[in-house]
């Protein structure tokens, strides 16, 4: 039933696909959690505070989030690195991040870990003084080995007499929390000096959410809605208002409502979706 693309597009008057779960931020969506999210990171990094830690669900927008920052973060004032999958021992992950920051992969590849964090401190003490700061994003950070989270603890200790050389955004599920409670590294959760815990969207965020979507994705002017207020009830519900999981359900509502050569999606389509869909709630026939 959902196999092949999106062939609603004509449809309902769409350029492009609408509900993509790939994270892109010209669909980007700023409710209220994000927006206070971003504000927080910020303000965290403009303070010059060392570890900032951001978490929330399978769904939520973190990765997006993380996209958000580093398109926000002004070059003239700040050198970025991004980590997407982090879940690397010690060594590779100071590899990884040496190459993000530009060190000669030679040079760096052949270095202990002792030269290794020397070479970093040389790279950072450079950005320093050029006056700006270096900061590094960790996607997915839940599923780093404990080990490397003690390398970054280590990294982090890198500084002048005056200020951080590094500092460092962890974005992770809620079982990052977790990992950070181990009593080995107690001392890197320490140092965690701001935390945003990401929720799902409220209704009316929803609405609007589906909105700006839609719009984003070419949609012409139109005497009714897409999605009707009970189908959007029923994809929040089905949804638990989570961002990858409303995306989900809306593309496969929309194909359940072209199906049927309908005009507009109706409860019964994000029913059958949800049917379809693993982590979505069930839905009522009414």
């Amino acid at each position: 039933m959902w196999r092949g693309g999106p062939l609603y597009l004509g449809h309902f008057g769409l350029r492009e696909a609408p509900f993509s779960i790939t994270p892109d931020t010209e669909f980007a969506f700023s409710s209220a959690g994000h927006q206070e999210a971003l504000n927080t990171l910020l303000v965290a990094l403009s303070s010059g505070e060392g570890f900032v830690k951001i978490t929330g669900d399978v769904g939520t927008g973190k990765t997006l989030l993380c996209r958000r920052l580093l398109a926000t973060l002004d070059r003239q004032r700040f050198v970025t690195a991004y980590l997407p999958n982090p879940a690397l021992q010690p060594r590779t992950l100071l590899l990884a991040l040496a190459e993000e920051l530009g060190l000669e992969p030679g040079e760096a590849a052949q270095a202990d870990e002792y030269h290794l964090l020397k070479f970093l401190r040389q790279a950072l003490l450079g950005v320093a003084r050029e006056g700006r700061t270096t900061v590094v994003c960790l996607d997915e950070a839940q599923a780093m080995p404990l080990e490397s989270l003690e390398a970054l603890r280590l990294v982090s200790n890198l500084e002048t007499e005056k200020r951080k050389l590094l500092h460092l955004v962890m974005f992770g599920q809620p079982e990052l929390d977790v990992r950070l409670s181990e009593p080995g590294i107690r001392q890197l959760k320490q140092r965690i000096s701001f935390h945003y815990r990401l929720a799902g969207l409220s209704r009316p965020e929803l609405t609007n959410y589906l909105a700006h979507r839609l719009r984003i994705a070419g949609q012409r002017e139109r005497g009714s809605a897409v999605f009707s207020p009970r189908a959007i009830a029923g994809l929040h519900k089905a949804s638990g208002g989570v961002p990858r999981l409303v995306n989900i359900l809306a593309h496969k509502s929309l194909l359940a409502a072209f199906g049927e050569g309908r005009d507009s999606v109706e409860w019964r389509h994000v029913r059958r979706a949800a049917r379809d869909t693993e982590g979505a709630r069930r839905l009522a026939w009414w």
